[in-house]
Formats: structure tokens, sequence, C-alpha cells
């Protein structure tokens, strides 16, 4: 606690000293774009979201549009929807600047009048109904904002830039995916890695960004729990997975409160649970679907290793045989988003000279939220990685909320919405704040 308060504090200190600034020269330009362009391209992809891996139409309107800025390289089809532009400007850094797009299987129920209606079907096979509930689409919007800026200002930095296009970041697999298949060896390896998300909790003209953990790590968990089915009026004839189930929901919870440090980060949530077809019939099974998450890998590797014993200790103390014991699987991985100390406090600094001293706001993690971006600063990789919050939410908002007024949705919910204009405009004046101060010199 008192390392965190000092950090904060030394953040704070360095935010105050920073100048006032006027607002940045490009400013202007970026609101004509907005005006002119990208207002429409948000609303386009606010109405037409698509599920993770699923973003075809996006994934060729994004490469599209990279194809108008000038010198642009596109490349698609990385990582299965994935899109790359890179735009070279001489010698100097490589800089990967990346947005999300996917949307989410969630019913829009925002009240905006650009709601999403469409309807797909995901990878699982499952038509769901679609929408952006995490604002993946001011991130895509923003990311061609960028490019237009630094493509616009040539003069003022030399290096490389990459624009990366990154799908299914909701099923934390996709800038995997793009890794693997061959990010870092069929285009420049980065000297830095940059990105944002646009925060629900944070007021619009506000950015905060850690010198540390900024998002936790995610593992998404599936438990079979075996039954033996029977007639619902005789159960003593069988063993009812839903039952079973029922205490492997309430015994994970004994991990957080009985096993896990007080002090450690740690959350265990059963996000779905599936059993049975009929109101008399004792089922042959039951699932259960779980998100973990920890702020270190001794905690993750703790939750994760305390499920399995959890699941097949309840499973047994309720009669199921050795070879009829739940089973524990672990899919769609990825550690803890941690920022470049170093890089987080130059950039943090950057973002406040070039946009004003009270832009830039201290990080306080309030939730449990990950990131697949660690996949691009991966620890194999050693590229510095800078991650930050810009925020969403209309001040006057917030106010309503705190006077008894509709409260403001968070991610993934069906009512979630942001302000698209300073959100997005606020993450492109950022944004190529962050690239000029990298590339300005043309060195490292």
């Amino acid at each position: 606690m008192m390392k965190k308060t000092l950090l904060g504090a030394l953040l704070t200190s360095a935010l105050m000293a920073a100048p006032a600034a006027a607002r940045p020269d490009y400013a202007d330009a970026v609101k004509a774009d907005y005006d002119k362009s990208l207002a429409s391209l948000w609303d386009h992809f606010h109405r037409n979201p698509e599920l993770s891996f699923r973003e075809y139409k996006t994934a060729a309107r994004m490469a599209q549009e990279l194809r108008t800025v000038p010198g642009m390289i596109v490349t698609e089809k990385v990582g299965g929807t994935g899109v790359v532009g890179m735009l070279k400007n001489g010698d100097g850094p490589v800089v990967l600047v990346r947005a999300d797009m996917d949307g989410l299987p969630v019913q829009e129920r925002s009240g905006l009048a650009n709601s999403s209606t469409v309807r797909q079907v995901g990878v699982d096979g499952l038509e769901m109904p679609v929408m952006h509930a995490c604002g993946h689409d001011v991130h895509i919007t923003s990311l061609l904002g960028t490019a237009r800026q630094m493509a616009r200002m040539k003069d003022r930095w030399k290096g490389t830039i990459l624009f990366i296009v990154q799908p299914a970041e909701e099923r934390v697999g996709g800038a995997k995916a793009m890794v693997q298949d061959g990010l870092y060896t069929r285009f420049p390896k980065p000297d830095y890695a940059l990105a944002f998300h646009v925060a629900a909790e944070l007021e619009t003209g506000k950015i905060a960004a850690a010198e540390g953990i900024q998002y936790s790590s995610a593992d998404s968990v599936d438990i079979r729990v075996p039954g033996i089915a029977t007639h619902g009026a005789a159960p003593h004839l069988g063993r009812d997975p839903v039952y079973i189930a029922s205490q492997i929901v309430v015994g994970l919870q004994s991990v957080i409160s009985r096993e896990k440090g007080p002090l450690d980060a740690g959350v265990i949530t059963v996000g779905a649970f599936h059993a049975g077809t009929k109101h008399n019939i004792i089922s042959e099974y039951a699932d259960l679907q779980v998100t973990v998450r920890a702020n270190s890998q001794a905690v993750r590797d703790q939750l994760i290793a305390s499920i399995e014993r959890v699941a097949k200790g309840i499973g047994a103390a309720n009669g199921l045989p050795a070879d009829k014991l739940p089973i524990v699987k672990v899919s769609e991985s990825t550690p803890v988003t941690v920022n470049d100390a170093a890089l987080a406090r130059r950039l943090n600094g950057a973002i406040a000279t070039a946009l004003g001293s009270d832009v830039v706001v201290p990080f306080h993690q309030s939730n449990m939220g990950a990131e697949d971006f660690a996949f691009f600063v991966d620890q194999q990789f050693g590229i510095p990685g800078y991650y930050f919050a810009v925020g969403g939410t209309n001040p006057q908002w917030i106010a309503a909320a705190k006077n008894g007024g509709p409260a403001v949705a968070g991610h993934h919910s069906p009512l979630f919405k942001i302000d698209p204009e300073p959100s997005v405009r606020l993450g492109i004046e950022a944004m190529t704040a962050a690239a000029l101060d990298l590339l300005g010199t043309g060195k490292n």
C-alpha cells in the first residue's frame, strides 16, 4: 500500500508539474476529420458489430480506409481477420499502435438511435445478437484518425508505425493469433507498443495510465460436472449434477475468502450454469463457465489449481466414481497487462504537455478487467508497452447518476454507451502525441 501510495503521489506531482498547454496544433485537423468522415465511420461500426474472429466486414472496411492513407502498406488476414497497416518514413524506431475491433454477444438496449440490431453466428456455431458493448468501435475509428494525422505530419517524425487492427480481443485470442501468424517476422519488430481503451468509469476529456499493472489476467475455465441420470422423483437412484455443480459454485468462493491472501487481488466468477432438459429429469451433466482474474502469475496459478481441486473434491464427496469426476479445462487465457514504468512516465508527461496538464489523471484499477494486449509485449519479445484509458462518459451523465438519475452502465452491459466525439478525438490526439514523442527525433 505504501509503495502504491508513493507511486501515485509521484505521478500526481509529475502531472501537476507538467506545464499547462493549449490544444495541440493538430486538434483542428482532428476535429475537421471527425466532422467530415470519422463520425459517420463510428456510426457505421456501431450499427454493424461483428463477433470475435468473425469480423470480416469490419476488417475489410478498415483495410479499405487505411489504404486511402498516403504511403500506407496494408496486409489483410493476419491471424485470421487481423489487418496490419505499415507507414514508413525513413530510419527510426518502430512503433506499434493497436486497436481491437470485435463486438460482444449482447442485445443492445442503450437507447441510442444507432443501436445495433445485428445477429451473427459465432465461432461456437450459435447465432447471437451482437453489440459494441465495450467501445471497440471507438478504438478502430481513432486508430484510423491517428494514421491520417501521422501521415499528414511526416515532416515531424522518422521511423515506422504499424497500425494493428486486431480481432477477437473479447475471446483474448486475437493478439496471440496475430503474433503466431508472424506479426514480428513478416513485419518490423516494434521498439514500442501502444494501445488505449475507452473507459465508461472515466469522464470524457481525461486519460489515465498506470506505471505498472493496467489490467488483470483472465482465464476462462469450463467445468463439466457428470451425473447419473434418473427420474426427478427418484433422486436416490442417480447422482444429481445440478446439486453437485451448485455446491461447486459456492465452494469456489472459499478459495477467494479462505485460501487466497487477503491482500492479493483475485476473482472467481461463475458466469454461466447450464444443465437439464425437463422439470422431472435429473440430467447426465451440468456445465459451468467460470472467469478467473488475478494481478500476479502466482495468484493466477493458485486459483486455477484450486478450482480443479474443489470441483473434483466435491464430485467425489457426492459419490461420483473416480472415472466420472468433474472435468476442468482452461481456455481463452491472457496474462496481466503491465505498462513499462519508464515508458509510462515518459508518455504520460508527453500527453500532458501536448493536451494540457489537467488531462492526464492518476490511474486507479477499479475492477479486474483484462486485455490480450499483453501478448504484443510478452517477456520473450522485450517490447516496452504503454496502455492508457480514455474517458468515454459525458460528465453530465456522471453528475446525473450521482443525483439519482440513470446509472452509468459498465462495459459488457446492454445499456453501455459512449459519448463518441470527445472519446474518438481525445484518443486520436493522445495517441498522436505519444507517437510523435517516440518518433519525433528519429532515435530510440
